[in-house]
């Protein structure tokens, strides 16, 4: 046995034949739905509609049902809006980066991660659309030609943020679908039900499994995966231009980009945990989303939990370094004033509590490691809301200091964006393969050519 096949059996716990890995994975679309599944889509729907009953009031009230004041106008909305935006960074990392790199157990989660980027991007547009409180004029965004001789500010980062979260939702779109194809076909020719032979016949797109197929398919996937790419730092970096260009102390520092590309791979990762975790039992797929795949997320957690640590850690001695009065006291004012305890729930889920990770038996404990990453979810969020409120409430003028609250309406909002987010995962898991067939049987033992009994990896 070659060291190339022991590999591959950490990749796929078992000796699964071929039809059992397909079985596995398209059991969520075979079988009807059990109460469990009922039971979180009950719950995440009825979050979805009270999110959009928020929305709703803010549309026609307008957003002085917030809690925005002055100084504090970006408050819970830039908040999820950046939060949303960071969760969906980890697809595109597991799906392209780990692909070039040719790592084989990004399998077990790819699909899933992809899918989560293209929902966790749809609960992230919302936001600026709500925000600018007329809505239906979102399309001056756009730069085209208009009657109105309006013409988009291109020196302003906030433009930007259209261009680099409209491609990173075109290019993850594509990214997605076309690793569906084969899958499509797969369950195109498994089926007996004749509406779903045409539809899945249809998304296909005529594949037939040729060598011919697989060419084009390996072409298509690595020049997607080639574009992607660079879309992992360029989106979050643009993102952190709308605060690292201003004036404000507190967002005014050259450590942003890569500060909050490092968070959003955090958050992203933990999101993606968070769910997998919830699929494998809820579906019955331990042995296609192993406790390998979950252990090699959280160590990538790990590493990116410390640089982010490394990152809070600068921020405060170049505060104090650059020898200024207003960051010196921007960050004294996070750690110590009205919002400490936002501050340090923050750090301590986003640096204390992951270190836990250093230890395998952690790292492999499902219900220690789901509480974890719920936990840097919940830092992560409150990390978006210290940067932005706390540079805020405290303008250069004391009698221009406030102290923000939300309202009933900023939490029914930010609870309808999980609803949605939810939502569109439980329908994906019911709908789509979760899981790539064809990447897992890749790579499975008995998806390999053997010759007299011995597999060549």
């Amino acid at each position: 046995m070659d060291l190339d096949y022991t590999r591959e059996l950490e990749v796929v716990e078992g000796n699964l034949r071929i039809p059992e890995i397909d079985r596995i994975i398209a059991r969520p679309m075979d079988e009807r739905p059990g109460k469990k599944y009922l039971l979180a889509l009950t719950i995440s729907t009825s979050a979805l509609l009270i999110g959009a009953l928020c929305v709703g009031i803010t549309l026609f009230l307008g957003i002085g049902t917030w809690g925005n004041n002055q100084p504090v106008g970006w408050a819970f909305d830039i908040t999820n809006f950046v939060f949303w935006i960071g969760i969906g960074h980890a697809g595109t990392l597991i799906s392209a980066i780990l692909f070039l790199l040719r790592q084989k157990w990004r399998t077990g989660i790819a699909r899933f991660a992809e899918a989560m980027t293209i929902f966790a991007v749809m609960c992230a547009g919302l936001f600026p659309i709500i925000h600018m409180g007329r809505p239906w004029l979102a399309g001056y965004l756009t730069p085209y030609p208009n009657q109105h001789g309006l013409w988009v500010n291109f020196v302003s980062p906030l433009v930007w943020d259209v261009f680099a979260v409209s491609t990173y939702f075109t290019i993850s779109l594509l990214f997605w679908y076309v690793g569906l194809i084969p899958d499509f076909a797969i369950l195109r020719d498994r089926t007996v039900s004749k509406i779903k032979k045409t539809i899945y016949s249809v998304f296909s797109l005529g594949w037939r499994h040729s060598n011919r197929h697989w060419q084009h398919y390996e072409k298509a996937y690595i020049i997607l995966a080639g574009i992607s790419t660079p879309l992992v730092l360029s989106v979050h970096s643009i993102v952190s231009f709308d605060f690292a260009t201003s004036i404000i102390p507190g967002w005014h520092t050259t450590i942003f980009p890569p500060y909050f590309v490092a968070g959003a791979i955090f958050s992203g990762f933990a999101m993606v945990v968070t769910v997998m975790v919830i699929v494998r039992k809820v579906f019955d797929m331990e042995q296609i989303i192993t406790l390998n795949h979950l252990d090699r997320m959280n160590k990538i957690l790990l590493a990116t939990g410390m640089m982010v640590g490394y990152a809070y850690a600068a921020e405060f001695f170049m505060s104090w370094y650059s020898g200024v009065q207003y960051e010196r006291f921007a960050f004294f004012n996070r750690a110590f004033g009205p919002y400490a305890w936002a501050y340090w729930i923050m750090v301590s889920c986003n640096v204390f509590i992951p270190q836990l990770f250093w230890f395998r038996k952690i790292r492999r404990s499902i219900p220690i490691m789901f509480v974890i990453v719920i936990l840097v979810n919940v830092g992560m969020w409150f990390e978006r809301f210290v940067i932005i409120v706390t540079s805020l409430h405290r303008d250069f003028l004391p009698s221009s200091w406030g102290y923000f609250k939300p309202t009933l309406i900023d939490l029914g909002i930010l609870l309808g964006s999980f609803g949605l987010f939810f939502t569109l995962v439980l329908l994906f898991a019911r709908t789509l393969p979760v899981v790539s067939m064809s990447e897992v049987k890749a790579v499975s033992p008995n998806g390999q050519p053997s010759h007299n009994g011995v597999h060549h990896g």
